[in-house]
């Protein structure tokens, strides 16, 4: 995997191996397997990558907050470093490690363990949360594929992410919809723990790079105050 595509898991536009579940509906077994498959993806070396998060709230100024992204890569794990600056000042960062078959490990920039309850608070301002960028939702215990349908032309296979213990500001689920023949992310959902629509996720531009199509830019809207984050990466 190049260094485009680690980053691009890491802020939720998937690749995967397309048809893995095709077929399949309303089927746990099937589900697990596809988050299985999704969390397994790693990067082969390490990079940096950079770019910046055009945070754009109701009766607010446009704010452009700079963002970089470190990622190191060992024989057992690969952690990812985010850090952010807006102007001059900088915004604290944080890490979060990825071993196979275990739990996202969350540090702030001091090396502290973050505790799960601040995970789901906004990263340099914006409407991504440190559990967005760390793919939290596909290490619930409970995913299942409800269906197979058609989103924003694409046919795409539908996985649902139940949180089973949601905290009072946090997901009690989040619905993905991954392309049948790419294996790439078209949409998520995300609801909060009265089962409402919070949030929603859409990759809205790519570019192609040295003859390969790359991700250029993503948006994350909150759709109940009307907030929205576009990040755009440097090509």
């Amino acid at each position: 995997m190049n260094a485009r595509g680690a980053i691009a898991i890491g802020l939720l536009a998937i690749s995967l191996v397309a048809g893995a579940v095709a077929g399949t509906t309303n089927d746990p077994a099937a589900g697990r397997e596809l988050a299985q498959q999704l969390l397994a993806l790693r990067p082969e070396a390490g990079f940096t990558n950079t770019g910046k998060l055009v945070i754009r709230a109701p009766k607010k100024q446009r704010q452009d907050v700079s963002y970089t992204c470190r990622v190191v890569v060992t024989d057992t794990n690969w952690t990812s470093f985010y850090s952010a600056s807006r102007g001059t000042n900088a915004l604290p960062g944080f890490s979060v490690e990825h071993r196979d078959g275990a739990p996202n490990v969350y540090r702030d920039d001091s090396g502290n363990l973050l505790k799960a309850a601040q995970t789901t608070v906004a990263f340099a301002g914006s409407d991504f949360w440190l559990a967005d960028l760390g793919l939290e939702f596909f290490h619930w215990p409970e995913q299942r594929v409800l269906r197979w349908e058609m989103k924003r032309s694409f046919g795409c296979k539908v996985l649902e992410s139940r949180n089973p213990d949601p905290a009072a500001g946090g997901y009690s689920r989040v619905v993905s919809w991954i392309h049948d023949e790419s294996g790439g992310l078209i949409q998520a959902e995300a609801y909060d723990a009265r089962g409402k629509l919070l949030k929603e996720f859409r990759p809205t531009e790519t570019q192609k790079v040295n003859g390969r199509r790359e991700l250029k830019e993503m948006e994350i809207e909150n759709v109940q105050t009307g907030s929205t984050t576009r990040l755009v990466f440097d090509l």
